[in-house]
């Protein structure tokens, strides 16, 4: 499915010598980065991969199967937005805290390595908690855990594209990465079927695979330690500030951190309650519904790959950002509505085609205008991971919120729902408009 990239990031340059370059200046503009190689590139995608399968088959799939089988059937809703609320919370605040630390970090491995490898074991050992966990407090535990180590893993990870990617390749690695984080669903799919009779194993392979891609990523970049002295030491201050880009000086990154938020919100809606929907509108069973996820998943990876590799492609050839952004948070507003009005299976698929196609699209261009608005590219991870509470946040808040939506009418209400998600996608491709150093 990245077969068309494979010539423009086919390069001569060994994926050593990308990195080594990158890192040979500790505030090196980005446009004096080689062109990045497909070795590299893949070697990205695949951690990419690892990581989102490990965080996201839980969201998607077993951990509503597993709060199900923990709570009465009335309870369960609110039991999972507990759960989900506390773990994006803590991803929430960890990602960029991780993000300043890693960049910070003096250590002989290099300043992302430690956070790569260490925060994705930590990531493993929080997903055995849920696996072996028998009530919701200790759901609540090990999730948290799990969020806080997968995102130091992805505070540091994100930090790649700036660090590692000149702007002219930036859309087109974004559509590639897009597209491992769109097979990481289908994974989680497939893994969450086949050990579907074992949940241990459905939490903990994901996770197992995770470890290993982000250790194949470490092996292969040439990581520089941070330079002793270069940034100030990490107080309470820089502790605070590691939350905060100041919006008056940075206008262009506030108005991508709000698109974010909303474009996102919409996204959680689909991505928190899907297996919920199924079972409680289009009347699937535990036993059924893994499957069901797994075929409407398919369908929208497949969309989500044409839409993020076609627009990855185009975004860079034309050299314009936010008309991609633009189009593909409204086709996902369209979608959203779709799937308000869906009474079976059929218009649910065909609705996710939708929905997919318009994330590609977003997915293609959204690291690309990200990197682009970043204040300091000496501080990528921690002003990465600021903008990463946009896309963190909504999984917080969403769950505290669908409760309200679904009780409108007298419970069961996905269609005030997904028309919620809808007008938070609205809102986030009007936000983005306000960009001015991006086109």
């Amino acid at each position: 499915m990245a077969l068309s990239h494979d010539a423009p990031l086919g390069e001569s340059t060994s994926p050593s010598t990308a990195t080594r370059a990158a890192q040979s200046a500790p505030a090196a503009p980005s446009d004096t980065v080689p062109k990045a190689s497909a070795g590299l590139v893949l070697t990205l995608a695949f951690a990419q991969f690892g990581a989102y399968l490990a965080v996201l088959t839980p969201v998607m799939v077993t951990l509503a199967l597993r709060v199900s089988q923990i709570v009465p059937e009335a309870d369960r809703g609110a039991a999972l937005g507990q759960v989900l609320s506390v773990g994006a919370l803590l991803a929430m605040l960890g990602n960029p805290v991780f993000g300043a630390l890693s960049d910070r970090t003096t250590s002989r491995f290099g300043r992302r390595r430690p956070w790569l490898v260490g925060g994705m074991t930590a990531g493993l050992a929080g997903l055995l908690v849920v696996a072996l966990g028998g009530s919701v407090p200790v759901l609540m535990t090990g999730w948290a855990v799990a969020q806080l180590g997968i995102n130091a893993t992805l505070a540091a990870l994100t930090s790649c594209i700036p660090d590692l990617i000149p702007p002219q390749q930036q859309a087109r690695v974004s559509g590639v990465i897009g597209v491992t984080t769109s097979m990481a669903m289908i994974g989680g799919s497939v893994l969450a079927q086949v050990f579907s009779g074992s949940m241990a194993l459905a939490f903990l392979v994901p996770g197992a695979i995770g470890l290993a891609a982000v250790v194949c990523l470490a092996v292969v970049i040439e990581d520089r330690p941070a330079r002793a002295g270069a940034f100030a030491p990490y107080s309470v201050k820089e502790f605070l500030r590691s939350f905060w880009v100041n919006p008056r000086r940075h206008p262009d990154f506030a108005w991508n951190f709000a698109g974010r938020f909303l474009v996102f919100t919409g996204a959680s809606c689909v991505t928190s309650y899907q297996v919920y929907f199924l079972m409680d509108r289009l009347g699937y069973d535990d036993t059924a519904v893994t499957g069901k996820v797994l075929v409407g998943t398919l369908a929208m990876v497949v969309a989500i790959v044409v839409g993020s590799l076609l627009g990855g492609q185009l975004s860079d050839r034309s050299g314009r950002r936010k008309p991609y952004v633009l189009g593909s948070s409204m086709v996902m507003a369209v979608s959203l509505a779709m799937i308000a009005s869906t009474q079976n299976f059929g218009m649910y698929v065909a609705a996710l085609v939708v929905f997919g196609f318009g994330e590609g699209l977003y997915l293609s261009v959204d690291m690309a205008l990200a990197a682009a608005v970043l204040p300091n590219p000496e501080e990528s991870a921690k002003d990465m991971g600021v903008l990463n509470i946009g896309n963190a946040l909504p999984q917080s808040l969403v769950p505290i919120v669908a409760p309200a939506f679904l009780a409108i009418g007298g419970g069961g209400n996905y269609g005030a729902l997904f028309l919620f998600g809808a007008v938070a996608a609205v809102l986030g491709a009007l936000a983005v408009q306000f960009i001015r150093s991006v086109k």
